[in-house]
């Protein structure tokens, strides 16, 4: 009986894949990875380089990613098949031979993969890598450490209700905010209300070439990327400097 290996790998830079799961992909014959369609996928070119010749590879396509709102019926429809249909296969699969799927960030921090691990339970072995979160890139990319002393980290999802995004952003300390991309407009908006924008940072492609680092005031929005994260730095306490 096989095994599926979910393998986390990192914000973006395949130099920050752990060694598992660098020794996990490099020995992987079976290899399963979510893109969207018509895209080589962005795990898939973290690996590039480290996949063995005549791997078999599996294009999990999203049937719907921007194109239906994300909280409607067709869509959570769309969605639920998909992650039917790839549980169905990788189970089957997994019953004769081991199979590493790929995740960006890290596999259970809001990872396409939860779904499929939901799914899978009692159905297969499942063993998954944990990896570097996205937003421990994009901190490290401001050159300013996110937390100090008490600070408490706040992590928002860019898909919240603007009214939702201002109340959390006005209680935290330090603040990260995930799934940008179309929304930033409305998290800047939301930012200003809670008066955060000031200290805001827009990270587009933390770690990965082509990555900018731009004060989000100052920020172009149009066209925002999805790989882009907003972070606000705590200003917590702290030894003080000497004299």
């Amino acid at each position: 009986m096989g095994r599926i290996v979910c393998a986390g790998l990192g914000p973006g830079d395949p130099d920050l894949l752990s060694v598992k799961a660098d020794r996990a992909v490099r020995r992987a014959r079976h290899l399963a990875y979510f893109r969207k369609a018509g895209r080589p996928g962005q795990a898939r070119r973290i690996v590039d380089g480290l996949v063995a010749p005549g791997t078999t590879e599996y294009a999990m396509e999203y049937p719907v990613t921007t194109e239906l709102p994300f909280d409607g019926p067709d869509y959570r429809r769309l969605l639920a098949s998909f992650y039917d249909h790839w549980a169905d296969r990788l189970a089957a699969l997994a019953e004769t031979r081991d199979v590493v799927v790929l995740c960006e960030g890290d596999p259970f921090f809001y990872g396409s993969f939860m779904h499929l691990h939901l799914r899978l339970q009692g159905r297969a072995e499942i063993e998954v890598i944990p990896g570097i979160p996205g937003m421990a890139g994009c901190w490290t990319a401001t050159g300013v450490p996110v937390t100090w002393g008490d600070d408490v980290l706040t992590v928002l999802a860019g898909t919240m209700a603007e009214t939702d995004l201002s109340r959390h952003m006005a209680a935290a300390d330090a603040l990260v905010v995930m799934k940008v991309g179309r929304n930033l407009a409305k998290i800047r908006r939301a930012l200003a209300a809670a008066g955060r924008l000031d200290r805001a940072w827009l990270v587009v492609r933390g770690t990965m070439p082509g990555e900018r680092v731009a004060r989000l005031a100052e920020a172009e929005i149009e066209d925002c990327p999805y790989f882009a994260t907003v972070v606000v730095h705590g200003d917590g306490r702290r030894p003080e400097l000497p004299e």
